[in-house]
């Protein structure tokens, strides 16, 4: 280390300094003092940081190393814990169950449901008709066997958890028999085989990534078969020489053989997708209608309502699963309980989901539909008349995401921002920092905006944050 280096460093901030001209401010009532002294150390390790660099660099400006900088880094940081981290975004990207982004938003039933039980005390835990302790599982055990037909329910946290919990409750030391097609990946890196190795199952596979034959199952049952495991391969679609067994096929193995058998269908669909232009997507009904033993989904993919486990099947079973103690580990809140509760009952009368669910509501619009918002945005867009950026119109495919319906391109209508000053991926940058972020696609130098899953109500975002860095001269 040279003189200059050893000069520079002796003129850092001393910490006392930094607190004295903080404490002028009354900066104590902001945050803990444990936090700003912690905070004053951090800044001026950082200042040190940045001395030492510096002599492997160019010789430039010197960096300011005053107490006065230091104490204002230090409430730039302090401000930042009063800025809501978990916030709301427009989602321009089309991915309509975007896992990033939250996947399904939440019907309106849900939303004031959620805001009634949370507001006081709620009968979570305890029947009013009997006074005495009740079971969580209870407000939507109802209501969901009315709809799928089940003997019993139980809801957990996710369906990665239900998964987990299925397995270890019925095959926890016994083998689990999957086709090796349906050992799938879903999102983070989360895969099939290391939940169940974690449940305590062990993997049993059988046939061959694209072909897998009754024989395969039959042949591999013995006295240490715990269950037959069917995964609905909801992320991706294997084509051209396949081979699967029907899950009424291995419902009749398990009944012979009295191996209970279990549908994962991941993404859980209440209605058929097919006549709105999507290929068949089977239901959680006709899962249930084939006699299988359990089935599991998730409560936030095609069902759209709050993130949750859902379990359904014979009620003996469903006993043992409520039964083991990891279900307690978890299970799921009274707010989501209340939104899955309220989210069911737009299922019970037929066609109300697919108007009142938001999630469907977005996968079953019209394209003309789309185009008509779209073009009532472009209307709002050219007004402003923007000197940075170039405004136009195009089609586009949107998506469902969420590991659901992964082959299916959704016709959609996009606006194009073209910018004249910033690179396109310099302005997609500048609208994530916008007070309510705009998320957007970015691809051949333009930002684009699909209108499927932008509601009119947020178009003001849109309209504000495009002028706003407008007027900075789109820089």
């Amino acid at each position: 280390m040279d003189d200059r280096t050893i000069k520079t460093l002796k003129q850092l901030p001393k910490i006392d300094e930094i607190l004295l001209i903080l404490e002028r401010e009354d900066l104590a009532r902001s945050a803990p003092r444990d936090f700003i002294v912690d905070s004053c150390r951090f800044v001026v390790a950082e200042m040190r940081s940045a001395v030492m660099a510096g002599t492997k660099r160019k010789a430039g400006a010197a960096p300011d190393l005053s107490a006065e900088s230091a104490a204002q880094r230090v409430k730039e940081r302090i401000a930042r814990l009063h800025v809501p981290s978990l916030r709301r975004v427009v989602n321009a990207t089309g991915v309509i169950l975007h896992t990033n982004l939250g996947r399904a938003p939440l019907c309106e039933a849900a939303l004031e449901k959620i805001v009634e039980v949370s507001r006081g005390y709620s009968n979570v835990e305890f029947n009013l008709a009997t006074g005495k302790r009740g079971l969580r599982y209870d407000h939507v055990r109802d209501i969901l066997c009315a709809i799928t037909g089940a003997e019993d329910v139980l809801v957990v946290n996710n369906n990665a958890a239900a998964v987990l919990l299925v397995l270890n409750t019925l095959a926890a030391g016994k083998e689990a028999i999957v086709s090796r097609g349906e050992l799938i990946e879903i999102g983070g890196a989360f895969r099939i085989p290391e939940v169940m190795e974690k449940s305590g199952a062990v993997l049993r596979e059988v046939g061959t990534t694209n072909r897998t034959r009754f024989a395969d199952y039959a042949e591999a049952i013995s006295d240490q078969t715990g269950m037959i495991l069917k995964v609905h391969a909801s992320n991706f679609r294997i084509a051209g020489f396949t081979e699967e067994v029907e899950l009424t096929e291995l419902v009749e193995l398990g009944m012979k053989r009295n191996i209970a058998v279990m549908n994962d269908l991941g993404s859980g669909c209440f209605i058929d997708v097919k006549p709105y232009g999507f290929d068949r997507e089977p239901t959680v009904q006709e899962a249930l209608k084939s006699g299988v033993d359990i089935v599991t989904f998730s409560g936030d993919k095609l069902l759209g309502g709050p993130q949750a486990g859902v379990v359904l099947g014979r009620k003996e079973i469903i006993e043992k699963v409520r039964q083991n103690p990891l279900n307690r580990a978890l299970r799921i809140d009274k707010l989501t309980l209340a939104a899955l509760e309220a989210t069911m009952r737009m299922y019970l009368a037929g066609g109300d989901a697919v108007q009142a669910v938001p999630a469907i509501h977005l996968l079953t619009t019209p394209v003309a539909a789309i185009e008509k918002k779209a073009r009532k945005l472009l209307r709002i867009l050219n007004k402003l008349s923007l000197r940075h950026f170039a405004v136009s119109l195009k089609k586009g495919y949107s998506m469902a995401g969420g590991g659901s319906l992964p082959t299916q391109e959704i016709p959609t209508i996009l606006i194009g921002i073209t910018p004249r000053t910033m690179s396109a991926g310099k302005l997609g940058d500048r609208l994530r920092f916008l007070d309510v972020p705009v998320i957007a696609r970015v691809a051949d130098e333009k930002v684009l905006f699909d209108l499927r899953t932008v509601d009119e109500s947020e178009f003001v975002y849109i309209r504000e944050g495009l002028k706003e860095i407008d007027d900075r001269d789109g820089s």
